[in-house]
Parts: C-alpha cells; structure tokens; sequence
C-alpha cells in the first residue's frame, strides 16, 4: 500500500510574510499564519479549495539567486500556467506586485518567444514565468 503523499515547492528568502503575500495575490489565493516546520519558519500559499500551491520559508542567511547571470543555471523556476489571451494583463498584474521583468535576451531566448512566455524575478529573486496555455490553466491542475 502507498503511503498518501503531497509536495510542495518551497522557496527561502530572508523575510517571508511580503514574499508570501506576493505570490497569494499573484496565484488569486491566500497565505496562512506562519508555521514551524522543523526546518524554520514556513508560511504556505494555498488555492481556494485548500489546495498547497507553494511554500515560503524563512532562511535568514538566504542570498538570491544569480540566474539570469550566463555563467549561472536557473537550477529551479516557478511556472504559472495563463490562458494566451490573458498573457499580457497577467504580466501588468505580476509587475504591479513588485516582479522584476528579466530581458529575454539575459538568457539567450530569442525575443519572439515573449508571445508565449515571460520571464520574472519575485520581489525575493528567484525566478518564474508566466506561461501561455492554450486551453483553461486551471485544467493543468497542480502541475504548473
């Protein structure tokens, strides 16, 4: 018998209470009272059914990623799943809450590929995209 199971994508930064609002506001979801989870402080960002769609964790000696620096790997990135038409509106909105746009070129992607994805950095430094979807987001489930 398989033990039930979930996971969760944790990013550490410094100070997580304004990350965690960041990424709440940004998914439309809500960010729970700071827990202790044995490893630090931990604060998780959950979709209206209750779903954990992220974790954000106190490490108070975090320094932010380099990426996207050319000698550095992204090693991980968000991905959130938009509808294609939704795009630009979704990249007003991730910008208005503090999200630095990083150049396409940073990374050696060609510019015409800005139709179908975008590339940030959050407030704390760690990257993520804002990825068009030809179908409804929400049908991706968990997996974005």
């Amino acid at each position: 018998m398989t033990v039930l199971k979930t996971s969760v994508l944790v990013l550490d930064c410094a100070d997580p209470e304004p990350l965690a609002r960041f990424y709440a506001e940004l998914l439309g979801a809500g960010a729970g009272p700071a827990i202790g989870d044995g490893d630090g402080e931990l604060i998780l960002v959950t979709g209206g059914t209750g779903v954990v769609l992220l974790g954000i964790r106190r490490d108070a000696n975090h320094l932010p990623p380099s990426w996207p620096a050319p000698e550095d790997s992204q090693q991980t990135h968000l991905r959130i799943l938009v509808a294609a038409e939704d795009l630009d509106e979704a990249e007003r909105e991730a910008v208005s809450l503090g999200a630095r746009p990083l150049a396409a070129e940073d990374d050696g992607t060609r510019l015409d590929d800005r139709t179908t994805l975008r590339r940030f950095s959050d407030p704390a430094g760690h990257a993520f995209v804002l990825a068009a979807v030809r179908e409804d987001p929400a049908a991706h489930g968990a997996d974005g």
